[in-house]
């Protein structure tokens, strides 16, 4: 990091004592006209005290700014900074940063640091918006004298980058890791064993089962009611389709749809590795842009994580017809299809259900939406004025059209999701269980 030296300057404290030090002067002046000296004595009188403060500030030893390498989308994350000073007594230090939009509102950030014995400390607290490479580029520093009238200033280059991921914070949560460990050694597993499609062993007929389970050939030759237990079958293709067009790029709670769709997806996918499934990522928008290979053990689950990284945003509309034709060429088996997508205009939604209508003879599919929270609120709100009111009646016909649509996929035999951003990967995963255990994708 290179810095370089900015003149000493006065502080809003100076100022305000020259702005009232100056009329005093001039009163004084006008009242006793030989005294007109008084009002220059005045104001290098403040200058003078202006310079001397800013060289009692100290000169700047040691300075120091740790920006994290890796942070993943919507994570808090801080950047922190250390600072020593020689030979003063320093009342205030301030640093600026100057970073990349997607760290900081406005590219921007500004705060003091705090005394800890011989330094000082401080910490920018931030949470980036959008997945990509952030860099922080520049610095200021301004520590202030005791009088807090002068100021010593720094100002500095930086070439320090900030990795943004895709969040997958769900998939380390301590919740979903007993979640995994029962489905693999506990209850769970001897539920799907039960209520699968692959033919696992015979077992005691038990009040409570399906009567079409019960083997009646063996049934008869034991003399004692046997029922076939099934095990869910593994090695499916699982594809998560993204949408990375304009309304996907649209921010939900200060992060991008298309990161929210990418967190969910993910935390399934893992699930879904950890099931013996194999998975596979798609993004387009005018055309197709990332498509992987399918990933089969949950050790390469990083792959997914980085190919993920690279759906990129695009302010244009989604061509659907090409992307899910071009991912249906691809796929030589029968597969379940998780198409994220949002839709803005009845006429792009129309496009959007032919395209996934001819997916639907051949593979399974699932469409997530995320809820529409802040139309929903628009919608609901009280009509105090005509405003308000005209707003609630334009949002009640978007609710309405947005349900319209997602009746007609249901009608297909599309399996709709739509849920807040914080629910979608929950339901996401219970509609992969529920789906699986069923035997529906095979």
């Amino acid at each position: 990091m290179s810095l370089r030296f900015a003149p000493l300057v006065p502080t809003a404290r100076a100022a305000a004592l020259l702005a009232i030090a100056a009329p005093v002067a001039l009163v004084i002046g006008a009242a006793r006209p030989e005294a007109w000296i008084a009002a220059p004595l005045v104001g290098l009188a403040v200058f003078v005290l202006v310079f001397c403060d800013a060289l009692l500030a100290g000169r700047l030893e040691r300075f120091r700014v740790t920006v994290p390498g890796d942070v993943e989308v919507g994570a808090e994350a801080v950047i922190a900074v250390e600072a020593a000073l020689r030979g003063g007594r320093a009342s205030r230090i301030e640093v600026a940063l100057g970073c990349d939009p997607r760290l900081a509102e406005g590219g921007r950030g500004q705060f003091p640091l705090r005394r800890d014995g011989e330094e000082w400390r401080g910490n920018l607290p931030f949470r980036p918006s959008r997945r990509g490479t952030g860099k922080v580029s520049r610095t200021w520093l301004r520590w202030t004298g005791p009088l807090g009238l002068g100021a010593r200033q720094l100002a500095g280059d930086l070439d320090e980058e900030v990795r943004v991921w895709p969040n997958v914070a769900a998939v380390r949560s301590p919740a979903l890791q007993v979640f995994l460990k029962d489905a693999q050694f506990g209850v769970l597993a001897r539920r799907i064993r039960g209520e699968g499609t692959q033919f696992e062993s015979l077992a005691e007929y038990e009040p409570g089962m399906d009567r079409r389970r019960i083997d009646w050939k063996s049934s008869a030759r034991h003399v004692h009611l046997y029922a076939k237990e099934y095990e869910v079958e593994r090695n499916n293709q699982i594809v998560f389709a993204f949408d990375c067009g304009q309304s996907m790029c649209e921010p939900v709670d200060g992060v991008p749809r298309l990161d929210r769709a990418v967190s969910a997806a993910l935390a399934t996918g893992y699930v879904a590795l950890k099931g013996g499934d194999r998975v596979a990522l798609f993004g387009f928008a005018a055309h197709p842009e990332v498509s992987t290979p399918f990933i089969a053990a949950s050790r390469d689950f990083h792959r997914l994580q980085r190919a993920a990284a690279g759906l990129e945003y695009r302010s244009e509309e989604p061509n659907f017809t090409l992307a899910l034709a071009t991912l249906a060429a691809r796929l030589q088996r029968r597969s379940l299809i998780v198409v994220f997508s949002e839709f803005a205009d009845p006429t792009s939604a129309q496009l959007m259900i032919e395209s996934i209508g001819r997916l639907v003879s051949r593979h399974l599919v699932l469409f997530v939406a995320i809820a529409d929270e802040e139309l929903e609120g628009i919608s609901s709100a009280a009509p105090d004025d005509m405003e308000a009111l005209s707003m609630a009646v334009s949002a009640d016909l978007l609710l309405r059209q947005r349900a319209l649509v997602l009746r007609e996929l249901r009608q297909m035999g599309v399996e709709v999701i739509e849920a807040p951003y914080a629910a979608i990967g929950t339901r996401l995963i219970d509609a992969y269980l529920a789906i699986k255990r069923s035997g529906a994708i095979g």
